[in-house]
């Protein structure tokens, strides 16, 4: 039987991450991606942004992993010539009874380590954003966004050149445990395996499904998973912001924020729409929905200039009636499999977080 030292499944940013970081390290890894490319679901469906962590407890591994992640990703884009733009990010209250949710997110994001926060008047945003509709607001200097594809690329291409192997259209069914380590099937087919000393589950979207296929697997550690689309609508024309534009968050997410793009198109998104099952289009319906959310803090929107655009969906932890959930990561400590890592909720700020996860990962490796 054919053997390695690491199989990643699944070829998102994070995967792509863990796997560039395990052969860095100098194992032999190889990347399982059922599409037929990289990046092509969660990674490329969200809104390319670089958080700076202002929304996590300071206990969590969202907070922890984006602070990090973050520092780690510019520094990467540096130096892999990868372009972005430290645009900033402006969060408004757009009524009085908003406020109190703006103090919290303030004090929320110091107390995760985020010192670069500049508490805005109506005025001084009025100043820096002129279309904008605000009573207060909080500015993030350090926030930005990226070419997600670039990063991708350059991720696969770290991968290929250090003898790790992508290998797409293929699909991981099921693993099990063997004496000497474990042993993944792929395709349907018994003959088609491969032995490795650690498996990492990164299948983000179908991350629960070769868990639930494997017997070796004990079933009371597969979390309960859901899906949440977020959709997306462009603004045609000239953008009439600077700087991404974020409302209070909204229940199971961040609301219908404004993001520009690196050429400057703007896109307003996502929302939440909790679905069953997997599809991409987008309703031109929830168009309404979309006008009445984002007039509130930008009252002068030409509802003619909105259309529909993408969207992605997310494998959320966290269902439509619960609290806050965080990233969940399993090691042998967890289910008892030794060399077997599974990561569950890898939503935003995933993207963000990418590198100090794989690091994270790797490190559970060596251990």
């Amino acid at each position: 039987m054919e053997q390695t030292d690491a199989v990643v499944i699944g070829a998102g940013v994070v995967g792509l991450a863990i796997a560039r970081t395990l052969c860095l390290s100098g194992l032999e890894v190889i990347v399982v991606e059922n599409r037929r490319t990289f990046g092509t679901e969660t990674s490329s469906r969200n809104s390319g942004v670089i958080h700076a962590g202002i929304y996590y407890p300071e206990w969590s591994l969202k907070g922890i992993l984006c602070r990090k992640g973050q520092e780690n990703l510019y520094t990467y884009c540096d130096t892999h010539q990868i372009p972005y733009s430290r645009i900033g990010k402006l969060i408004v209250a757009t009524t009085l009874d908003q406020l109190q949710v703006l103090e919290r997110i303030e004090q929320m994001a110091l107390d995760n380590g985020v010192d670069d926060l500049e508490r805005m008047s109506a005025k001084r945003i009025t100043q820096l954003e002129p279309e904008v509709n605000a009573v207060e607001g909080i500015f993030s200097p350090s926030t930005g966004v990226l070419d997600v594809h670039d990063y991708l690329s350059s991720l696969a291409y770290e991968v290929e050149s250090n003898g790790g192997i992508l290998a797409f259209r293929t699909y991981a069914d099921k693993f099990e445990v063997s004496r000497t380590g474990l042993e993944v099937f792929f395709d349907g087919d018994q003959r088609m395996r491969l032995k490795t000393r650690f498996l990492v589950n990164s299948a983000g979207l179908t991350s629960t499904q070769v868990l639930r296929n494997s017997e070796s697997f004990p079933a009371e550690h597969i979390p309960v998973t859901y899906l949440a689309k977020g959709n997306y609508f462009s603004l045609q024309g000239k953008a009439p912001f600077s700087h991404l534009i974020y409302p209070v968050p909204a229940a199971g997410g961040l609301g219908i924020h404004a993001t520009l793009d690196l050429a400057g198109q703007v896109r307003f998104g996502p929302d939440v729409e909790w679905v069953n099952d997997i599809n991409y289009q987008v309703d031109e319906n929830r168009k309404n929905n979309f006008y009445n959310a984002i007039k509130n803090y930008y009252p002068s929107i030409d509802r003619s200039r909105l259309t529909a655009d993408y969207a992605g969906i997310r494998s959320k932890l966290q269902g439509p009636n619960d609290d806050f959930r965080d990233f969940l990561i399993q090691d042998v400590h967890t289910h008892g499999i030794d060399g077997l890592i599974n990561l569950f909720g890898i939503e935003s700020p995933g993207l963000t977080a990418s590198l100090a996860l794989a690091e994270m990962v790797s490190g559970l490796c060596e251990a």
